[in-house]
C-alpha cells in the first residue's frame, strides 16, 4: 500500500499490551499506518517468551510497532510513560481492572491533561457484577455458550482459535476510530472498552435468536440439523475431504446440471430447499458415492465450474502456499528473533484493490523507540539519561 495512502497517517498510539487482545488492537492500527509505540518491560514482552499454543502470539500480533522497554516501578520510567501518553492520540492497554489506575494511567488522570486522548481499555467483561474479574478466551468461551455451541453434546470444546481475543481485539478498534470520528467533531476522546464477555454473547447471539424463532432449543453445530440439503463434508475416491454447500435454488440447478443429477433437477419433491431438506436421506448417499468416484482436484474443479460454495479441509499452515493468498498479497514475510522468516496473514482488507502490507517487521524490545519518541518530541539528552539510568531500553 503506498505509503502517503495509509488511512490513519499521523495518529499516535501508544500500546501496555500482551498476550492476544490488547496486541490485535495495535497490530490492526499499526496496519492501517498508525504510528503505533508498545511499552513492554524491561526485560521485554512476557508474550515472546511464551511456548506451546502461545508460541505464535507474539509473532502474529505485533508487526509494524516500534518498541520502549520502560521501568514502570520508577519514578523516572512511569513518568516518561505517562509523558509517551499525553503527547498520543491513543492509548490502549489490556492488565487486570484497576492496574492501570493504580499506575496514574487511568483514563479519568490523563483525559485531564489530554481531552482529545481516545482510551481504549481491553477487559473481561463491561460494566456489571463481573467488571472485577479476570477473564480469559476460553473462559469466556465457556460462559458465554461458545464451546457448548461448537463442541459435541456434553463435551464443550473450544473454538481452534483465540476467536473472542481477536474479535474483541476487532471491536475495541470499531470503538476506537468510532470515538476518532467524534473527535473530528467535538475535540474531546473517551475511553472506550471491548470486553471478552459481551463479545461472546455477541457471537452466540445467532443461536439465541434461533431459538427465539423457532422457539427449540439449538443443538450444539456439531450436531445442528441442517438448513441445506447438501451442506456436508464428502470423501473423495483419494481419500482426501471437501466440504460443500447448496444453499441456493439456483446452485441446485446448477449442481444437478454439473454432476448429471437430471432425476434430482426434475423432481418437484425437490423444488425448493425446504422440500430437499427432509430428502437428505435420499439425497446424501447418491452424492456420497458419486464423490467417491473422483479425486479431490476433479471434484474441486467441477464445484468451482457450477460455482457451488467448496473447501477443501485444510490446515492452518497450508494457507501459506495457497495460490490465492500468495498472488494476491495476503501473506507477509515476518523474521523472527531466531532469523527465521515466516509468512503470516495480513489484515485482510484492501483499499482501493491494495492491502496494507508490512511496513515494520516484529520489534526487538526496544527497537525503533528511539526514532519514535523523537519524533513524538522528546529530547536526544532526555532520552540519553533515561537508558543511561537503567530505566529505558530505546534505540
Amino acid at each position: 500500500m503506498p505509503e502517503h495512502s495509509k488511512p490513519l497517517d499521523g495518529i499516535k498510539v501508544v500500546e501496555f499490551t500482551h498476550m492476544v487482545m490488547g496486541p490485535a488492537v495495535g497490530v490492526i492500527l499499526a496496519d492501517l499506518g498508525a504510528d503505533v509505540v508498545k511499552v513492554e518491560p524491561l526485560q521485554g514482552d512476557n508474550t515472546r517468551r511464551l511456548k506451546g499454543s502461545g508460541a505464535g502470539y507474539f509473532a502474529m500480533y505485533n508487526r509494524n510497532k516500534s518498541s520502549v522497554c520502560l521501568d514502570l516501578k520508577s519514578d523516572q520510567g512511569l513518568a516518561t510513560a505517562r509523558e509517551l501518553v499525553l503527547r498520543s492520540d491513543i492509548m490502549i492497554e489490556n492488565f487486570r481492572p484497576g492496574a492501570m489506575d493504580k499506575l496514574g494511567l487511568g483514563y479519568p488522570q490523563l483525559s485531564e491533561v489530554n481531552p482529545a486522548l481516545i482510551y481504549c481499555s481491553l477487559k473481561g467483561f463491561l460494566s456489571g457484577p463481573y467488571e472485577h474479574r479476570t477473564a480469559l478466551d476460553e473462559v469466556t468461551q465457556m460462559m458465554g455458550g461458545l464451546a457448548y455451541m461448537t463442541g459435541p453434546p456434553d463435551r464443550p470444546l473450544r473454538a481452534g482459535s483465540s476467536v473472542i481475543d481477536i474479535t474483541g481485539g476487532m471491536f475495541g478498534v470499531i470503538g476506537i476510530l468510532a470515538a476518532l470520528q467524534e473527535r473530528h467533531n467535538t475535540g474531546r476522546g473517551k475511553q472506550v472498552t471491548s470486553s471478552l464477555f459481551e463479545t461472546t454473547a455477541f457471537m452466540v447471539g445467532q443461536h439465541i435468536a434461533q431459538q427465539g424463532v423457532s422457539g427449540e432449543e439449538p443443538p450444539p453445530m456439531s450436531v445442528r440439523r441442517s438448513a441445506w440439503s447438501v451442506y456436508d463434508i464428502f470423501t473423495c475416491g483419494d481419500g482426501d475431504k471437501v466440504f460443500v454447500g447448496v444453499v441456493s435454488d439456483s446452485l441446485w440447478q446448477r449442481f444437478c446440471e454439473e454432476f448429471e443429477l437430471r432425476d434430482f433437477a426434475d423432481d418437484p419433491g425437490m423444488a425448493s430447499n425446504s422440500k430437499r431438506v427432509n430428502q437428505r436421506d435420499v439425497i446424501l448417499p447418491r452424492v456420497e458415492a458419486l464423490f467417491a468416484g473422483m479425486d479431490k482436484q476433479e471434484l474441486m474443479a467441477r464445484l468451482d465450474r457450477a460455482g457451488v460454495p467448496f473447501a477443501p479441509i485444510n490446515k492452518p499452515i497450508d494457507l501459506v502456499s495457497d495460490t490465492h493468498m500468495l498472488q494476491g498479497g495476503g501473506l507477509v514475510d515476518i523474521n523472527l528473533e531466531s532469523g527465521k522468516q515466516i509468512k503470516l496473514p495480513g489484515l485482510p482488507i484492501e483499499f482501493d484493490g491494495e492491502k496494507p502490507g508490512l511496513r515494520r517487521n516484529l520489534p526487538a524490545p526496544g527497537e525503533g523507540g528511539r526514532e519514535r519518541l523523537l519524533a513524538m518530541g522528546f529530547s536526544a539528552g532526555d532520552l540519553d539519561r533515561l537508558i543511561a539510568q537503567g530505566v529505558m531500553i530505546a534505540y
